[in-house]
């Protein structure tokens, strides 16, 4: 029984975590920071949910982050000028007319030249001007997801720095999960304190008995 009560204790102090972490995150962001590419790639992120002007995506360089034909997002170099080659920020999104580009070029068409004139056609489109806004994210996951999608960038040969910065286009700070997690974790560790109190009468009772 003791065993259980830590055990249950122990999940109720990660929900906590959890939750002050996303309420932390959301009373640092209540609105998106404005900044221009040139500046996140200089001075880095100064908050986690940013709207960046000035960049343009290189579409040719975006890598299909779930590996197969489904296409569900993208991870897209953002540069400071069209066509740029070596990347700093990158950002996913499921922008759908970015994906259907994307897929048009690389599985609808049959032969390099149909690609090649299709790429002459919208080339304008594969390096448009893009702002973005999107949240990211400084916790632990995030920096270990971070990292996964730094190597897989390097894996398919891109030139993306070592303090890359990814930015979840569209994502936002999350203030009602934030809210029930610390609700749910004070409501449990309250019921395993309140638990243990009354557990200790009873054992007092059954000593003084013996």
């Amino acid at each position: 029984m003791k065993r259980f009560r830590f055990t249950l204790l122990a999940i109720c102090l990660v929900l906590l975590y959890l939750g002050g972490t996303d309420l932390a995150l959301f009373l640092r962001n209540r609105q998106p920071q404005q900044i221009t590419i040139q500046q996140l790639e200089t001075s880095g992120a100064p908050r986690e949910w940013l709207t960046i002007d000035g960049g343009y995506m290189n579409l040719l360089e975006a890598i299909n982050m779930t590996g197969t034909i489904q296409i569900d997002s993208l991870l897209v170099p953002l540069t400071v000028i069209p066509g740029g080659k070596s990347f700093k920020v990158l950002f996913e999104t499921r922008d759908p007319q970015i994906l259907e580009l994307w897929t048009t070029y690389h599985f609808k068409l049959d032969s390099t030249l149909e690609k090649d004139r299709f790429l002459a056609e919208n080339l304008r489109a594969f390096q448009a001007p893009k702002r973005l806004t999107g949240l990211i994210a400084g916790n632990l996951v995030a920096t270990n997801n971070q990292s996964k999608l730094l190597k897989l960038a390097r894996d398919v040969g891109m030139d993306v720095a070592a303090d890359a910065i990814f930015v979840s286009e569209g994502k936002r700070p999350g203030l009602w999960r934030g809210l029930f997690f610390v609700v749910v974790g004070l409501l449990g560790a309250l019921k395993v304190l309140l638990s243990r109190s009354s557990s200790r009468p009873q054992a007092d009772r059954a000593t003084l008995a013996d």
